[in-house]
């Protein structure tokens, strides 16, 4: 059963967090404030992590800005929990990269119920080991790329833009969403990373080069 981290200071709602899942089946460990946490993530990676933004030591949002920069969690599903309920909080923590949104006080139902949807997305999205459109195939497991049946190398980012296209096929994606989800979130360089980056992809896909598509003034989309 999969292994969720929760990290909260309050002890009562921590306790409540951690019975509830226990008694649905997962296995659990609570953390009241960030160092703990970390010292714990550095032995084992979780499969979902329940995340509060008013800790004792560290902000949560801060917490969720390094999980997301880290290779080894960025694809953790997170809940962020917290008291405040202003719509910019939960923009922030959405914008952070946070995958769903909790507010107390919530119910134990509805906790558990937003648990199994974010871990049967997540591994829906992990059993997606081949990856296809027309002649152009990626194994994600053994991360390689076909054109037309022939081996076609690209670098890792070239791999991870391509990936994110073909999980989202004849979707608009916006240039703001494909730098968080290739290059993270506190990217700091030139936006024209991204055009370069399509530019090569393109010449390396050949005539398949010609599905990704320019949408002005908004990113690209893979057809």
């Amino acid at each position: 059963m999969a292994l969720i981290y929760i990290v909260e200071d309050d002890v009562n709602i921590r306790e409540i967090e951690t019975f509830s899942l226990k008694n649905s089946g997962y296995t659990v460990m609570d953390f009241e404030c960030a160092k703990d946490f970390y010292h714990k993530l550095s032995d084992k990676v979780p499969d979902l992590i329940l995340l509060d933004i008013m800790l004792p030591d560290e902000d949560g949002l801060e917490i969720l800005r390094k999980l997301r920069k880290n290779p080894e969690t960025r694809k953790v599903p997170i809940i962020m929990v917290t008291a405040k309920t202003t719509e910019i909080d939960k923009v922030k923590g959405l914008d952070s990269g946070a995958d769903d949104y909790l507010t107390k006080p919530f119910g134990v139902m509805e906790l558990i119920s937003r648990v199994k949807a974010l871990l049967r997305r997540s591994m829906n999205m992990d059993e997606s080991k081949i990856l296809s459109l027309g002649e152009i195939s990626i194994d994600n497991e053994k991360h390689r790329v076909s054109v037309q049946g022939q081996p076609c190398e690209l670098t890792y980012k070239e791999f991870e833009l391509l990936k994110l296209m073909l999980q989202n096929v004849g979707i608009v994606l916006s240039r703001d969403v494909i730098m968080e989800r290739v290059w993270g979130v506190d990217f700091e360089g030139e936006s024209r990373t991204l055009d370069m980056h399509i530019k090569t992809l393109r010449q390396k896909l050949g005539e398949s080069g010609k599905r990704i598509k320019t949408v002005r003034n908004v990113g690209y989309r893979l057809e």
